[in-house]
């Protein structure tokens, strides 16, 4: 075979092969990476009341409040609080109380307002204004019991409520002082938080009932001071109480 017979084919060949490879179907791309979806962190709610919400010069009010989701709450005017409580305020003027909670979520906000009245000339006294003994008065006003942990009024103290706010309501001269006690587990300062949201709560129960939160003031024991000494469930029952007692 001559020579340039020899370099045309092997030009033929050259040209069969890069052919030949123009021919394979190129490997498709992999698809993009995609995250896995974060779950969101709920966003914290939050409400708060006042009990009374309107009250005359003077008088105190009970602030209750509640969040969820938060890891710090504020109020104007009052400052840092726990993530959910009660206390005794006394504006000397219509006041908002603003609560702001914040969480990892993000944040919330509640507004309750306070009236405050220019209060009235008192009137004089009418009806029974005997003080009573100690002991009509225990008979009467019957303290009130709590779950663990909780400071809400149970169903089962209801009856006790509607009982004292009507004795108290024909002893119109009593004054009462609520104790808000726990049992022994627990710090010493969050029992005495906790004993005040149980004396508060009591209050605010008789306040619904009709009786005049000026009548009334609130005391913490928290730990301190022990019905039953027992470290069994129904002694520690015992000592997780709101107690009543004639203020003299």
């Amino acid at each position: 075979m001559n020579v340039p017979a020899l370099r045309k084919m092997t030009v033929l060949a050259i040209a069969l092969a890069f052919g030949a490879a123009g021919c394979h179907k190129k490997a498709s791309a992999p698809p993009p990476y995609t995250a896995p979806e974060v779950p969101a962190t709920p966003a914290p709610t939050a409400t708060i009341s006042a009990e009374p919400p309107a009250i005359d010069l003077g008088q105190s009010v009970v602030l209750n409040w509640r969040t969820t989701n938060a890891t710090s709450v504020s109020i104007d005017g009052i400052g840092a609080v726990n993530v959910n409580g009660t206390q005794t305020v006394t504006p000397s003027s219509s006041t908002n109380f603003h609560l702001v909670a914040r969480g990892d979520g993000g944040s919330a906000e509640a507004n309750v307002r306070v009236t405050v009245r220019v209060p009235e000339t008192p009137a004089a006294p009418t009806g029974n204004a005997d003080m009573g003994s100690d002991a009509e008065f225990a008979r009467n006003v019957q303290d009130i019991f709590f779950d663990y942990d909780s400071y809400d009024v149970r169903t089962d103290a209801q009856s006790s409520i509607t009982a004292s706010a009507s004795y108290l309501a024909a002893h119109p001269a009593i004054k009462v002082v609520i104790g808000g006690y726990c049992d022994e587990r627990g710090s010493a300062e969050y029992n005495l938080a906790l004993g005040e949201n149980r004396a508060n709560a009591a209050k605010t129960a008789l306040v619904n009932a009709g009786i005049a939160p000026s009548r009334m003031r609130v005391i913490s024991y928290g730990k301190e001071k022990q019905f039953c000494t027992e470290q069994t469930e129904s002694c520690w029952q015992q000592n997780r109480r709101a107690q009543f007692s004639l203020d003299r």
